[in-house]
């Protein structure tokens, strides 16, 4: 069978590409190999630059999502260019870190509202932007967490701003079935091996527990994550609506694996 996940000529808006181990990277290369038509937004000229090879011969945008007329833009641009948008990735995150990992008590106003305006609020602003450029089936995926009410101490105050972003879904679901049958879905992998997670403070020790938990006994690697978001930007995923499909290969039923209980009450005794 060919073109089984119906998205050959779909013209795909992906957010987020940084470099070759970016989440929405894979996620583009993998629209690509099954014929659709990619539309790179990244969020500023340098990025653009830094990615140039990357992205070479591809159409690129640059879009800051913290400036509401670079996305006013962005729509005029794709509204200018004819484009009917089939699908939207939303691959974005940012918490300002600078001072450390302190706290969640501790963190200030700023911090937490830029977070939120970048990480979770800029779904809503493109969303509203592109209302009138998306087919009317089109499909908005972006990438979430596996879960956010594990309180992981060096994840910071990302994961709170992560259900926000989640809930999101339901009310932009709700809010958009007015006039369209768009829908809003996440991916939400476990831990990756990104650039953009090597940032976080003790992440590398974290990921290499969570291999331990994992019942494999190896990572969700970030292509595994990518093949879920172009599973759920496909027609094929037409009855999936408000959710966050969990990409962990099982973590989250195997926190009693009884060699990680051993080597705990071991190291305490």
């Amino acid at each position: 069978m060919t073109d089984f996940l119906k998205l050959a000529g779909k013209n795909i808006v992906v957010t987020g590409v940084a470099n070759r181990k970016s989440v929405a990277w894979h996620i583009a290369k993998t629209l690509e190999e099954a014929g659709a038509k990619v539309i790179y937004v990244v969020r500023s000229e340098a990025r653009k630059e830094s990615t140039a090879k990357l992205l070479a011969d591809r159409q690129v945008l640059v879009c800051d999502v913290e400036f509401q007329e670079q996305i006013d833009k962005l729509r005029d641009d794709l509204t200018a260019a004819g484009h009917k948008i089939h699908g939207l990735v939303h691959s974005m995150a940012f918490a300002d870190y600078s001072e450390g990992m302190k706290p969640f008590h501790e963190t200030t106003k700023a911090q937490f509202l830029q977070a939120v305006d970048i990480s979770c609020f800029s779904l809503v602003k493109l969303s509203n932007a592109l209302k009138d450029v998306f087919d009317e089936d089109a499909s908005v995926v972006t990438i979430s967490i596996s879960t956010t009410t594990m309180a992981s101490e060096n994840y910071g105050f990302m994961a709170p701003i992560k259900a926000a972003l989640d809930s999101s879904l339901a009310f932009l679901t709700k809010s958009f079935s007015s006039f369209s049958r768009v829908r809003f879905n996440a991916v939400g992998p476990s831990l990756l091996k990104t650039s953009a997670s090597a940032g976080i403070p003790g992440y590398v020790d974290a990921y290499l527990y969570a291999e331990q938990v994992i019942p494999r006994k190896s990572a969700v690697t970030t292509q595994e994550a990518a093949d879920v978001a172009v599973f759920l930007l496909s027609p094929r995923s037409s009855g999936i609506q408000a959710q966050n499909i969990a990409v962990d290969a099982g973590m989250s039923i195997n926190y009693f694996d009884k060699n990680i209980i051993g080597g705990v009450l071991k190291h305490e005794s």
